[in-house]
């Protein structure tokens, strides 16, 4: 990049920005978006549409969170220039809703850039999601469990520790449904009896209470199915590559293949 880019020399980066009423920031955070003209924004948990106007003006881009198609759709009304679908599954705030349905609904009015979110963590499930229509593949809490990670050292430990059963869905700690790995609950004093959702009655709460929140409460997908390790991040990308064109070069069924 840097080669390719003399005047430029800092990589192509983005910046997540929550619309949600309780982010007492949001006017200040736009302000500082929009005078550094970052390249890409994210938007989550509220309407994209001021974003957008304001991050058009400069030429950057704009992509929106979402969890169900009828957000998709109020999204794409507004001008994103493209679509996260986060489903059921997926660490931190998602949906409940499965990735086959949510991309396959999403495509249905939408032909833009489409991203797929929830339970992602090796190269097939990266081909899956391709096949289904997505453009990309996001993926976070693979990542968590990698040396170079800011993570604490028990949180990517207990991502590799635990399966999908230990995966907690609750709007309790922030008051907004997002998963949750059930021994950092229990750590915090939490009793499952507690944590079922819409307890928290569907507010998300200060934005203070939430940062102590997600550092004293580690958030992780489904994906932990298929994380048994901490790798480096170049030996995690090169796997991933390796996965995905492996897959991509598998018939459909060796089942079928072999009758």
């Amino acid at each position: 990049h840097r080669a390719d880019n003399p005047d430029a020399p800092c990589a192509p980066y983005g910046v997540n920005l929550i619309l949600h009423a309780s982010n007492k920031r949001l006017e200040e955070d736009l302000a500082t978006i929009v005078r550094h003209r970052v390249p890409f924004v994210i938007t989550s948990l509220g309407h994209p549409g001021e974003v957008v106007k304001a991050v058009h003006a400069y030429g950057g881009l704009v992509f929106s969170d979402i969890v169900h198609a009828y957000h998709a759709k109020k999204a794409a009304a507004a001008g994103v220039d493209g679509i996260i679908a986060v489903a059921g599954g997926a660490g931190g705030h998602a949906g409940t809703q499965s990735v086959v349905s949510l991309i396959r609904e999403i495509r249905e009015f939408w032909d833009g850039v489409l991203i797929a979110a929830g339970s992602i963590s090796d190269g097939a499930s990266i081909r899956a999601v391709e096949v289904l229509g997505a453009d990309f593949a996001y993926m976070g809490t693979r990542f968590i469990a990698t040396r170079e990670a800011l993570a604490q050292e028990a949180y990517k430990q207990m991502v590799v520790d635990c399966g999908p059963s230990e995966v907690v869905y609750t709007d309790v700690i922030s008051g907004t449904n997002a998963n949750f790995l059930w021994p950092s609950l229990e750590q915090a004093g939490f009793e499952r009896s507690e944590l079922v959702a819409g307890h928290g009655k569907g507010k998300l709460h200060d934005l203070s209470d939430e940062a102590r929140a997600w550092r004293d409460v580690w958030s992780a997908g489904h994906g932990v199915a298929n994380i048994h390790d901490i790798p480096t991040v170049a030996e995690l990308v090169e796997r991933l590559a390796a996965e995905y064109h492996e897959a991509c070069s598998k018939p459909p069924s060796d089942a079928l293949c072999s009758r």
